[in-house]
């Protein structure tokens, strides 16, 4: 009786201690197969990346990714790329420098979002008493006529000029706010849309065709003053000052829909979309084969897609977004057809070029807003400039 007992405890000691070993073993393989991946991203992008839902969905994938954020044309135009395994901007153009420049072969299209104006709802009033805007409900898919608006800003107009204007009845000029857009690409996306407006509805087609632009274009950034350098600051500035502070503010609807899910909207806030508008693609350009890895978790995992549109963003499941954004009070458009292209990186380079130009003479000149001077000197360094 003792000798079968023995043999079974043997046995089970025997199969305990290979399994230990077993999931020892697993465990060790499974560290060594994980892959610490190093990256640039654009500031929109973060609250995604520090998930704790995405941080255990891409450790499935056994990819760690530690991410530090610029702005997306200060990725494009980064000297120390070797040390990253990818790279992770906001919008096509930024993306197609890097893909050419590092000699690329395949980039990841991972999400989208529309650029879209937050605002309020008594703005939108005033707006479409002058021809500029048609509200279509409360929460968001109101439109701003980009045509009737830039005309308002192209006429120096003033809030206070405006009919109906009781709810804002302020000396501020009309304005569109927007981030700084030597760095920014939600600026940059506004350069883009503009450009297109003042060019007859038309694409700019060249360099020389930017470049005459230009001093249409400069006064929209000009007369702004102070500029932030991504597109968080502003929309916080809009979230915690309100009306007061910013009228009208450019951001990616991603944005906007991510605070109404998490419930961070103040009363009156309001999302309206230009007409037309411009879609930034989130395009992943991989360095390295840690960031390979990256882009296809990111692109084909379902679970990593759900967790996007959670965060705001528009996948190719085009009914994810819209239907989530309803349990926020959101009334988002499936789909937005009034919708052009940017212009070519070295065309939409030549505008901000030439807009950096009249920024630097306008803060040059005897009693130019110290704000502006400051915001110069802080981005100075993107083209080498003292």
């Amino acid at each position: 009786m003792k000798k079968p007992l023995t043999a079974l405890l043997t046995l089970l000691l025997v199969a305990g201690v290979g399994y230990g070993i077993y999931r020892s073993a697993g465990t060790q393989l499974n560290e060594r197969q994980t892959v610490t991946v190093r990256g640039l991203i654009g500031s929109e992008k973060e609250s995604f990346f520090r998930d704790p839902e995405v941080v255990a969905a891409l450790k499935a994938q056994r990819l760690n990714v530690v991410v530090e954020k610029r702005g997306s044309r200060q990725i494009a135009l980064s000297p120390d790329l070797k040390n990253y395994d990818f790279a992770f901007p906001a919008g096509v153009p930024s993306a197609e420098k890097l893909r050419r420049e590092q000699k690329v072969g395949n980039t990841y299209d991972v999400f989208y979002t529309p650029l879209a104006v937050a605002t309020w709802q008594p703005i939108v009033k005033v707006l479409e008493s002058n021809g500029a805007a048609r509200a279509q409900g409360s929460g968001a898919s109101g439109t701003l006529d980009m045509g009737a608006f830039l005309g308002l800003v192209g006429a120096d107009k003033r809030w206070r000029d405006l009919k109906n204007n009781a709810a804002y009845p302020v000396g501020r000029s009309v304005l569109l706010m927007s981030t700084d857009v030597r760095r920014s690409n939600s600026a940059a996306m506004y350069l883009a849309l503009a450009s297109y407006v003042l060019n007859g509805e038309e694409v700019v087609p060249s360099e020389s065709a930017a470049r005459a632009l230009v001093p249409k274009l400069s006064p929209l950034f000009l007369r702004q003053g102070y500029q932030e350098a991504s597109s968080e600051g502003p929309f916080e500035d809009y979230l915690a000052m309100g009306l007061g502070k910013a009228p009208l503010v450019t951001v990616y609807e991603s944005q906007f829909v991510e605070a109404a899910l998490n419930r961070q909207l103040p009363a009156g806030a309001t999302l309206i979309y230009p007409q037309p508008t411009v879609f930034t693609k989130h395009v992943l350009v991989p360095f390295t084969d840690g960031g390979k890895r990256l882009g296809e978790a990111l692109a084909n995992d379902p679970k990593l897609q759900a967790l996007a549109t959670k965060h705001g963003f528009r996948t190719r499941d085009a009914a994810a977004l819209p239907t989530l954004a309803k349990t926020a009070g959101l009334n988002l458009p499936a789909q937005l057809v009034n919708v052009v292209d940017p212009p070519a990186y070295e065309v939409l380079e030549t505008m901000i070029v030439g807009i950096e130009g009249t920024l630097a003479k306008q803060a040059r000149q005897p009693g130019s807003d110290e704000r502006l001077t400051q915001g110069l000197a802080a981005g100075a360094t993107l083209n080498g400039t003292p």
